[in-house]
């Protein structure tokens, strides 16, 4: 099961008064595009028909975890919402660092438990998580404005790393297997620069969701504001990716080089990549929380937001239990698109009807409580 790239949103929910359902379901409708791609990868559903199914799973590859990123740094936003308040208003700090030591608890337990089943779990990536949490924990203070300059310079500090360092370093490609991985230089290679998920720069995904947590889209006007913007910055890096691999191939680069440098894939996470990406989920969040400001009440709202409150503790389920039974019966890997398709169906539909079982019964999702206990 080496070759899955998942991902889930570890901040626990903010306080009830603070809660808006369109996160929620944002967070279930990411994880259930997580769990199509996921099911495709590790299956090695790769045959690419039908054609119309390889398209749509194919452009969740790496918008999935871009989202669910980008909510947690939301969820960082919210967190830290009266301490932020309070500090941009009167310069006090000891809200702010009560939540700063929240977060850094918060992180080293992700880092922690990420590590601890690295082995069992090559693509897991809840010690990420750990880091992009280290450094929003330190930037809680700033302002929307900085925050997104903050993003930019992540975003292309990464353009020097990748021409200047070695991005292979430790990567088979053909078996996805890390080499060195549990030695100091290989861990932190992996976890800042290679991994699947890297700090450098996909912490900038977490940074933009405290931006966008600043602003209050709840309101009617402010959605709209985020979407539409969101869809024009993914729309026009598509096109201009686009243009510039066409371009690039006419000046003679070979086809696997413009991709990666001009291409809107997440391997390398170039600037197309991160900016295609951080727009999809902009809009996507932008039309979830609008369809939870009209349909909060509605009976087929209930059990996508219970998924997206539990999206932890699902994480585990859908590696240990999907993927689990299937490698368990013989049927994980070169498997036809359709049945990797099917499968991931079977399992969402079964992680929703559990979420809302759970959440009729219980106040939070099992791991998810239990992070709280620890960390607060």
């Amino acid at each position: 099961m080496s070759k899955v790239i998942t991902i889930a949103d570890p901040i626990a929910e903010p306080k009830e008064p603070l809660r808006t359902a369109g996160y929620d379901l944002a967070r279930a409708l990411a994880f259930l595009g997580m769990v199509l791609v996921n099911f495709e990868v590790s299956m090695g559903a790769e045959d690419g028909e039908p054609a119309w199914l390889a398209a749509c799973v194919g452009a969740l590859h790496g918008r999935a975890a871009a989202t669910f990123v980008v909510l947690a740094g939301i969820g960082v936003a919210l967190l830290s919402k009266r301490s932020f308040k309070l500090f941009s208003q009167s310069g006090e700090r000891d809200l702010l660092t009560r939540d700063r030591r929240r977060l850094f608890k918060r992180a080293l337990f992700l880092f922690a438990i990420g590590l601890s089943w690295a082995d069992l779990w090559a693509a897991d990536i809840l010690h990420f998580y750990g880091v992009y949490l280290l450094c929003g924990a330190f930037m809680l203070g700033l302002s929307a404005r900085r925050l997104l300059f903050a993003m930019g310079a992540i975003v292309f500090a990464f353009v020097p790393a990748l021409l200047f360092l070695n991005y292979d370093a430790g990567w088979n490609w053909e078996t996805y297997a890390y080499e060195g991985f549990w030695t100091w230089r290989g861990m932190l290679r992996n976890l800042l620069f290679n991994g699947w998920h890297p700090a450098l720069p996909w912490t900038a995904f977490l940074i933009f969701g405290m931006a966008l947590g600043r602003m209050d889209l709840r309101q009617a006007h402010m959605r709209k504001r985020v979407g539409a913007w969101g869809l024009a910055i993914a729309v026009a890096g598509t096109l201009l990716s686009k243009a510039l691999v066409h371009f690039a191939l006419q000046a003679e680069l070979d086809g696997e080089t413009a991709r990666a440098l001009f291409g809107t894939e997440m391997i390398p996470p170039m600037p197309l990549y991160m900016l295609t990406s951080g727009g999809t989920a902009a809009l996507v969040i932008a039309l979830s929380v609008e369809a939870g400001e009209r349909f909060r009440n509605s009976r087929w709202m209930n059990p996508l937001l219970a998924t997206g409150q539990l999206a932890l503790t699902l994480y585990f389920a859908h590696v240990l239990l999907g993927l689990g039974v299937l490698e368990a019966v013989g049927r994980l890997e070169r498997q036809s698109l359709i049945f990797a398709s099917a499968s991931a169906a079977v399992f969402s539909c079964l992680a929703i009807a559990f979420s809302y079982w759970w959440k009729k019964r219980f106040k939070q999702g099992p791991v998810e409580a239990m992070m709280r206990r620890l960390c607060g």
